[in-house]
């Protein structure tokens, strides 16, 4: 834990920013089950639930953003503390982005739910599963500083990268073969889309702790496996 401030109130600030910041990630790694879930089971009602949860996290930010501007000015925190603060309100932002995402994720399954069902929703399934556990880590890194467990973490961004890449080839084999798949293959590969987006702002967060707690940038390239959208674009003359 960081060593304790002469002012109480400081030390109180701070804590109460990483409950918040703890509060919104739980609520992100939950609204991202539920989504994944809701796809799977191909439940509506789940779905909607999801995408009116998304404003908790919304609120949370601006209360994150208001909370850390107040400190900024109050306060006026230098090396470690301002980085702390700083990092907050970054981690806030992605985090409301993965909230995001998961809601966009729920949006698509009252159409999915019309549509004839396709069997890669089991993919999605093991997907979500690995990027909920990548959120997990990372949120359990920010609680414990545990900037090695947040590097872990990051790099595990490329299994992620790998399984989408699959689903992508396996989605577009099932349109070429059945047009009737046409419709829900495209959603599927939206959402899945949408999974891989939430492993990089759970990335993202990792990166900003490693910076909260050392100081330093990561200097490491983050691992990406070669996307096959732009494969796939360019089998069908898409200029790059």
């Amino acid at each position: 834990m960081p060593n304790a401030h002469i002012v109480k109130s400081y030390d109180d600030e701070l804590r109460l920013l990483r409950d918040q910041i703890a509060q919104m990630g739980g609520l992100a790694e939950a609204q991202l089950k539920d989504a994944v879930d809701a796809v799977v089971r191909r439940d509506p009602e789940l779905a909607e639930r999801v995408v009116r949860a998304d404003a908790r996290i919304d609120a949370l930010e601006h209360d994150v953003m208001q909370r850390t501007i107040r400190m900024l000015a109050l306060r006026q925190p230098m090396a470690a503390d301002l980085r702390e603060v700083v990092s907050a309100l970054r981690i806030a932002g992605d985090i409301e982005r993965i909230g995001d995402y998961a809601k966009n994720i729920a949006k698509r399954v009252k159409i999915l739910a019309q549509q004839m069902p396709v069997r890669s929703a089991s993919a999605i399934k093991r997907m979500g599963d690995l990027v909920q556990e990548i959120i997990k880590q990372v949120l359990d890194a920010y609680v414990n500083l545990d900037t090695d467990s947040a590097l872990e973490a990051w790099r595990r961004d490329e299994q992620v990268d790998a399984l989408y890449n699959s689903l992508f080839r396996e989605l577009l084999t099932y349109m070429m073969e059945d047009p009737r798949t046409i419709t829900p293959c495209t959603h599927l590969l939206f959402i899945a889309k949408n999974i891989e987006r939430i492993g990089d702002h759970a990335t993202n967060v990792a990166e900003i702790l490693f910076f909260q707690v050392r100081g330093t940038l990561l200097d490491e390239e983050r691992p990406k496996v070669d996307s096959v959208e732009l494969a796939a674009a360019g089998t069908t003359g898409g200029r790059a």
